[in-house]
């Protein structure tokens, strides 16, 4: 058969020759669309499921779901702190001494005067004689030297009277010889002389009144004088009766005596702290934060801290701007009256109006809004801050 020759009506083709149809699934059809498949579905899974981050499984128990609010966001530190009385008295030895009597114990609890401590020292006991005597002889000196002016003064007013008394009777006989010697009765010598004696008798008196007037102010300056010096020296002689009864400390206040660290037979040097006086009832916490938010604290900032399932909340009430260790102290009272049970120097944990950082992930419940927070947002006890995020409709 030749090219381009047509085979004959009828004509029964050879067993060599079939007709081929054509196929629409071909393998390379099939591999086409599986591929195509494949990269719809990771586009889907790309824009509606995945967002390019890691995820976590969780047990449920370890997840805890409250719902976001919007309000002001606090930040808090974490501090440890102890519980000590709101107020608390020294006893210090005021004068050095050997403990002579010991009335209480630690732990008693002393009301305001109550003796607690007896001290003996022999130095001081002859110091305050010694003392003592002086100030009394000085007292006396005084009370004599008063005495004195007293006199002094009664004895110018003598005199003055004297000289009153004088110039009257000169006076008189003055008139007198006046009247004789206008009649002619009496010597002009006799006259002269009772004249003179009438003048120089005003004249004492002139300079004794001066000098009363005189006497006057000095003894009114010299008793006030006075009055001050045995003044000073009874103020003087109190202060040694009270360095002598200072040898028996008592209480300041009335409370409950926290430390006594005496014992019979053992000296005191002056100044060295022999016990403590806590005011039950009330007290106050005191803490130490790192140096590094000494300047972010300050007085009039809250906190609180959880005591036996409860919250109580305290507030900063003294800032110690004084570092040691790297630390600085804080005192914090309670802003309501102090819970039960409290005892001096229990720990107490709470947190104090600053930043603690939190490690880990937030997620929200409701995929309809969000996925996933950033993964450090700040965190306050018991509250999260939502900072970033990524909507969806």
């Amino acid at each position: 058969m030749f090219a381009g020759h047509k085979p004959a009506a009828g004509l029964v083709l050879g067993g060599m020759d079939r007709k081929i149809k054509n196929r629409f699934w071909t393998t390379r059809s099939i591999a086409l669309a599986v591929a195509a498949c494949i990269a719809f579905s990771l586009l889907v899974y790309m824009i509606f499921v995945a967002d390019g981050r890691s995820r976590v499984h969780i047990d449920a128990e370890h997840l805890a779901i409250s719902t976001v609010t919007r309000g002001a966001f606090q930040e808090f530190i974490p501090v440890s702190g102890s519980i000590l009385p709101r107020e608390s008295f020294f006893l210090d030895a005021v004068n050095g001494g050997r403990v002579e009597c010991r009335y209480v114990d630690a732990g008693a609890m002393v009301k305001k005067g109550d003796p607690i401590l007896k001290l003996t020292n022999a130095n001081l006991e002859l110091d305050v004689m010694y003392r003592e005597a002086l100030s009394y002889e000085q007292i006396n000196n005084a009370r004599n030297t008063r005495i004195a002016i007293e006199q002094n003064s009664l004895t110018i007013r003598g005199q003055m009277a004297d000289v009153e008394y004088q110039v009257e009777r000169a006076r008189r006989a003055f008139s007198r010889d006046s009247v004789l010697a206008a009649k002619g009765m009496v010597s002009d010598l006799e006259y002269k002389l009772c004249r003179d004696d009438f003048i120089y008798w005003q004249r004492r008196r002139d300079i004794a009144r001066e000098s009363a007037v005189q006497d006057s102010l000095l003894r009114v300056q010299q008793l006030g004088q006075l009055s001050a010096s045995v003044q000073r020296l009874q103020a003087n002689l109190d202060m040694i009766k009270k360095n002598l009864d200072a040898l028996t400390l008592r209480a300041p206040i009335s409370g409950q005596l926290s430390a006594l660290n005496v014992e019979i037979g053992q000296s005191a040097t002056t100044g060295e702290r022999l016990g403590q006086i806590d005011v039950l009832g009330s007290y106050k916490v005191r803490a130490g934060i790192d140096e590094f938010y000494l300047s972010r604290i300050r007085a009039g900032q809250r906190g609180e801290f959880d005591l036996s399932g409860e919250i109580h909340q305290v507030r900063i009430t003294k800032v110690y701007p004084e570092v040691r260790e790297g630390r600085f102290g804080v005192d914090m009272e309670f802003e309501q009256s102090a819970p039960e049970g409290l005892r001096r120097g229990q720990s107490v944990r709470r947190w104090v109006g600053q930043i603690a950082g939190f490690g880990g992930w937030v997620y929200v419940r409701d995929y309809h809004l969000c996925t996933c927070l950033r993964p450090t947002p700040q965190r306050v006890g018991h509250f999260v801050s939502a900072i970033e995020g990524r909507a969806r409709e």
